[in-house]
């Protein structure tokens, strides 16, 4: 992909602008176009929904531990892109209903950008992203026991959407957070199951 998204607001743009022949757009479309930066917007997402209410539905920790952990033992295997399985990835939206919201989500991505840039790249150099991958598995193996407390599980969606932020970004204080975020959710179960 030559023009590559450095922030929210140009993923999004970029998206939008992925509508196929039939006027909709499958996950497989939008996988594929980010190549080796698929880890950070999937990341982001699962963040995301993981710290919406959907939490609160019951076995949704477990679902979202299960793709974290997709996720995070293909970036310890140094794959360049992400893979799904096929009845995931063939799934597809309707592009107008996408484009409606987008255009609802940009202002808010766009004030978030306001607030990233490239910083602390030591914490983004290839060798730290294992260990980013690392810190995802020990969160997906923790997500079902999260289910116990409350609020715990939409923490670490907070954080996990915080580190697929930092990959987007490349913004290594975001990182910095999100750790700071799960040791924070870590301490609250240790507190309510010791």
């Amino acid at each position: 992909m030559p023009d590559t998204p450095h922030d929210l607001e140009q993923m999004l743009e970029h998206i939008d602008g992925l509508a196929s022949d039939d006027q909709r757009l499958s996950m497989r479309q939008v996988v594929e176009s980010m190549g080796s930066r698929s880890f950070g917007p999937l990341l982001l997402l699962i963040g995301m929904t993981l710290f919406s209410p959907l939490s609160g539905i019951p076995g949704m920790a477990i679902f979202a531990g299960f793709f974290v952990m997709l996720i995070a033992v293909q970036m310890l295997l140094g794959r360049k892109s992400f893979w799904l399985p096929a009845f995931i990835l063939d799934r597809s939206v309707p592009q107008d209903k996408l484009s409606k919201a987008i255009n609802w989500v940009k202002p808010i991505a766009r004030r978030i950008d306001n607030l990233i840039k490239p910083r602390l790249n030591f914490m983004l150099h290839p060798s730290s992203t294992y260990l980013i991958a690392g810190l995802c598995v020990t969160v997906a193996a923790c997500l079902p026991f999260l289910e116990l407390v409350p609020f715990s599980s939409s923490i670490v969606g907070l954080a996990l959407a915080i580190l697929g932020l930092a990959l987007v970004a490349r913004d290594g204080l975001l990182v910095l957070i999100a750790v700071v975020c799960i040791v924070a959710a870590g301490s609250l179960l240790a507190v309510k199951l010791l």
